[in-house]
Formats: structure tokens, sequence, C-alpha cells
């Protein structure tokens, strides 16, 4: 008598793609909930920042390490989760992460002290970099290839929305003040919606690995966490202990750490051809400078990212939920230029229409500080209605198209790594942007702090002179991009599946 299927197992023979249609409809909604989670996270912070600092008595340091642990730690391990998840299954892995995150969620809501909630947020990205890789090869094998469009358009949506409501939902949870937990319903709320997805991705979404997946390379995984750790850590707390000479030591020690970790990827390509980066697709000019570009405007807005709510709550004094209501005419304004940029705008201009973007958020950035000396410390909400127009329009322009151009020269066999390696580019430089915030915000800040909003909005804007730097050497990285995109052929686009990785 043979044993029964394992729940969420598919009868030997039946792709997962002729599933139950209405299981596979709610896999999707299960699928597309934990990406919101995890992207809602990454800005829902924000607005609890001032609450964690007055109730846990946080520093700066520690601030900046509740925002930059969740990016650093899902950035170093999502290729790695990925790789786990072909290797072991994919749904098994979705399951221990969404288990995980929304564990780590529950940690951090009742957090103690601020060591308590930083070493839960680098948890929170750990289980993210597990449960996220996952959603795009689900997708991938429970829906057939005529039905994807549809499918991957409601997964653009969700992005999108989680860029408007992240900030909006988080205003509004600290400032109504639930059950007077003040702050903590920002990371309680994951709970009853983990939960149910658990339940719900048990039943309904399919088990499915890679055949013939890669083997994992530790090593490579030890040697990069280890070379970026050495460099992000002490741009962090260097300036709170004046810089001493071991942070120094450290720093520098990234640069051999580094230096090994290319070395033994080269050496593992020969061995076994399992690298954690495929080492030859830098050959591919696109590729190389693609990801120059990318990482460096992804360093510029993580520079953006803490500093922008400091200066709104306390620079300005604005409460969570209005601070956070400015981010909807930024997101509305990335949406629109995002459509018209990729299906009308590129395929017609190139990388012009991606320099065109990067001018017009070093406008709108220039605008600012403008307003900022004009205004002050008494900012109106039309006061800010031109320059965020002028940055969420720039930056619809490059974030739509970028990805594609990097993929451009890069061969069929390696896009799904390609893609892996892509999304790690832009989550590393979010999480050294936060860090340089430590020396380009709070030294800035120095010991004036406490002394009033003034303080705050002449730190933000000399901060803006920085990024406005950052984005003009963007620009001038953006010459090494082909002039034109050329499209991958549709069974190579966004969210498929190469050799059991997800194209993203």
């Amino acid at each position: 008598m043979s044993s029964l299927p394992p729940p969420g197992a598919l009868p030997r023979g039946v792709p997962p793609a002729a599933a139950d249609g209405h299981g596979r409809w709610v896999a999707l909604a299960v699928v597309l909930v934990a990406s919101l989670m995890d992207l809602l996270d990454v800005t829902i912070v924000n607005a609890a920042i001032p609450g964690i600092r007055r109730d846990l008595g946080a520093g700066y340091a520690a601030v900046q390490w509740v925002t930059v642990d969740y990016a650093l730690a899902f950035a170093l391990l999502l290729i790695t989760g990925g790789r786990l998840g072909d290797i072991f299954g994919r749904r098994r892995l979705f399951l221990i992460g969404m288990a995980g995150f929304t564990a780590a969620s529950g940690l951090c809501g009742i957090a103690w002290n601020a060591d308590v909630l930083v070493w839960a947020r680098l948890l929170q990205g750990t289980m993210a970099a597990l449960m996220v890789p996952q959603v795009l090869a689900i997708i991938h094998v429970s829906f057939a290839a005529h039905e994807r469009g549809r499918v991957y358009g409601r997964y653009g949506l969700v992005v999108g929305t989680a860029g408007i409501c992240g900030p909006v939902l988080g205003g509004m949870l600290v400032e109504r003040n639930l059950f007077g937990l003040e702050w903590r319903p920002v990371f309680l709320v994951n709970l009853p919606i983990g939960l149910i997805g658990l339940v719900l991705a048990r039943r309904y979404v399919h088990e499915s690995k890679a055949p013939g997946a890669l083997r994992l390379d530790l090593v490579g995984v030890g040697l990069a966490a280890l070379g970026l750790f050495a460099l992000i850590y002490p741009l962090i707390h260097g300036r709170d202990r004046g810089w001493p000479v071991r942070d120094v030591v450290v720093m520098a020690a990234s640069v051999p750490l580094l230096a090994l970790f290319v070395v033994y990827e080269r050496y593992k390509t020969g061995k076994d051809g399992s690298p954690l980066v495929v080492l030859s697709l830098f050959r591919a000019r696109s590729f190389a400078s693609g990801l120059a570009v990318q990482l460096t405007f992804s360093v510029a807005i993580g520079i953006l990212f803490l500093p922008w709510t400091l200066y709104l709550q306390l620079g300005l004094g604005w409460a969570p939920r209005r601070a956070g209501l400015m981010g909807i005419p930024l997101a509305v304004a990335v949406a629109t230029a995002a459509g018209l940029s990729l299906q009308l705008l590129v395929p017609r201009f190139g990388r012009r229409v991606l320099q065109a973007g990067v001018l017009l958020m070093i406008t709108g950035l220039a605008c600012f500080t403008w307003q900022i000396d004009r205004h002050g410390t008494d900012m109106h909400y039309w006061s800010l209605a031109l320059p965020l127009a002028l940055c969420g329009t720039g930056l619809g322009l490059v974030l739509a198209p970028l990805a594609d151009i990097v993929l451009t020269d890069v061969p069929q066999a390696d896009a799904g790594s390609a893609s892996g390696l892509i999304s790690t580019n832009v989550q590393l430089g979010n999480a050294f942007g936060v860090a340089l915030t430590s020396v380009l915000f709070f030294d800035e800040l120095g010991g004036r702090a406490g002394a009033g909003g003034q303080d705050f909005s002449r730190a933000f804007q000399h901060l803006l002179y920085w990024v406005i730097g950052v984005m003009a050497a963007v620009f001038t990285l953006m010459f090494a991009l082909p002039r034109h995109v050329r499209r991958p052929e549709p069974h190579h686009t966004a969210g498929a599946v190469h050799d059991g990785e997800p194209v993203t």
C-alpha cells in the first residue's frame, strides 16, 4: 500500500501548473502577502524611529542598526536563500522563512531594550532572505505560461502598493497608539498575517525543486558576509566611539576579505562550477556598468532613507501620520513615471531616459535645499510638492528599466544567477547608504541633536548636497550603459525561472 503524499505535494506526474485552479490563486495570494510583508517592513519602521529612541533610550547608532540590519541580512543571504529553495524545496523554505519572519516580528514588538530590537531585526532580515526568493519560483510553477502576464502584473501592483502603504500605515499605527503600545504595533501587525499565511501556505502551496541543483557555496557566503560586515560596521559605530584604531583596522580588513572572496569564487568555478557569484558575468560591459550604476544609485537612496524621517518628525515636528502621508505623492509619481518609462520612453530613447530621470532627481533635491533655506522649520505640504514630484518622477524613470539594461548581454544560462546578484546589489547599496548617514548626517548634528528643529534642518540640507553629488556620479556612470535596451524573449522576462532560479 502506497503512502499518502505530504501536505501540499502534487500527485506523481501532475505538473504544478495543472493543479486545482482555486488553490493556485490562494497560493498566489499567500506569496504576494509575504512579499508585501517584506516590503512594508523596509519602510514602515521609519515611522516608529522617534518612539523607539524615546521608549528604549536608543542612540543614533542603534537606530541605524534597526534599519540597516534588516537590509544587510536580507542582502547577504538572498542568493543563498534562493539556492536553498532549489536544493531542499521552495515550499519548505518558504514556510520556514515565513514562520521565522513572523516569530521575529513578535520579538521586535516585545523588545525590552535596543539591543534586543537590533538582533530581532537581524533575524527578520535573515528569515526574509529565506522566504522572498521562493515567491517568483512558486508563481512560475503554479501558473501556465499564458497566465503569467496577468499574475506578474499583480505582483508589480503589490510592489508599488508597498511603497505607498508603508509610511502611511506606519504613521497611522504609531499615532493611534493602539492599546497603549505606541510604536510596537508596527511589528506586531505581522503576527496575525503571518499565522494565517502559514496555514494557507501549508494547504495550497505545492512543493517544487530544481533538477540538478548546484551545491551551496558556504565558504563564499561566509567570506562575503565577513567582508561586507567589516566595511559597514565601523561606518555606523566609528563616530560614536571617536574612530578608534580598531574600527579603522576592521574597515581596512574588508579589502583583503572581499579580494579573497573573489579569488575563492574563481577557484570554486573551476572546481565544481557552483560559485555563489558567477564572476564571468562581469565580462559583459553592460552588466558590470549596470551594476555599478545600480549600486551607486541605491547608495544615494539609502543615504536619504533614515534622515528624511528624522527631518520630518524631529526637525519639522510633524506627527508620524502627517509625515507618512508625504510618501503618497512621491509613490504616485514613481508609479506613473515607471509605467511610461518601461512601456513608451525607453524603447524609443534608451539610456537617455534614465539620465533624464537622474537630472530630474538632482533638480528636485536642489529645490529641496532651496526650500529649507527659504522656510527653515516652517515647512508646509505645498513647499515640498514640487521637489517630491520631481524626485518621484526621476526615480520612476530610473528604477523601472534599469534591471532590463543590466541583463542585456547576460547569457540565458546565467539569467537566474544574474538576477539574484541584481537584487543583492540593491540591498547592499541601501545598507551602505544608511551606514554612511553616520558621517554625513549625524556628524553634522553633533551635540546639537537635542537643541531644536533648526539643527535637523541644517544637517538634512548638508546631507542633500552629498546626495546631489552621488547622483551626479550616477549620471556620469550611465554613459557606460548600452544606448538602447534589447528586451529579452517572453520566457526570460521578469519572473521566469531558468535552470531553477527565478529571474527578478
